[in-house]
């Protein structure tokens, strides 16, 4: 349990890392919540989505299908953890 907990925290962090980085966060680090939608707190718009996309592809090495691009898979931290774990089978 605690190596899972760890490498979803890892995963967590490296997103965390990228969103804070590349996009302007309201707050900075401490404005970003893991469950807030990137989309309404207007963290993220339609081409940082695409950003996203490649940031995951190159990160974990899968390929999001466009069906995946949903908010349901893309649009909270939590929700890009999740996605990427079954993704990747951690």
């Amino acid at each position: 349990m605690s190596g899972e907990r760890n490498a979803r925290d890892g995963i967590r962090d490296q997103f965390r890392g990228f969103i804070i980085g590349n996009f302007a966060v309201p707050g900075g680090e401490a404005g970003l919540k893991n469950d807030a939608s990137l989309l309404e707190e207007g963290i993220m718009d339609s081409t940082g989505v695409l950003d996203l996309v490649m940031f995951i592809e190159e990160t974990f090495g899968i390929q999001v299908k466009d069906e995946e691009l949903t908010p349901e898979n893309l649009d909270s931290v939590d929700r890009l953890v999740t996605f990427v774990e079954k993704r990747t089978g951690r």
